[in-house]
């Protein structure tokens, strides 16, 4: 079972104030939480493939290759401002 200074120290590390109502409440429900998580230890998962997702889509990556483009003159234009040979724009922050 989690001491009441456990969960006080859980607590200070949550920068969360508890009272003592609380603390006595949550050591109670930490425990029972850590001991659903060893029954659950207890399971036979040999044989079973790990997932991150349920769902069975995975990232389709393409090859990131240079490609010019019809109206690059077009677009350059639109630039407020050239320095050293780069389009200036606006900071974004």
């Amino acid at each position: 079972m989690i001491s009441e200074k456990e969960v006080k120290h859980i607590a200070s590390l949550a920068r969360i104030g508890l009272s003592e109502d609380e603390i006595e409440k949550f050591s109670k429900d930490l425990s029972s939480i850590l001991d659903f998580i060893e029954q659950l230890k207890e399971v036979d998962i040999s044989g079973i493939e790990p997932t991150a997702h349920i769902t069975g889509l995975q990232n389709k990556l393409r090859e990131d290759k240079i490609e010019n483009f019809e109206n690059k003159e077009g677009i350059v234009k639109l630039f407020p401002e050239e320095k050293n040979g780069y389009d200036k724009v606006k900071s974004v922050l």
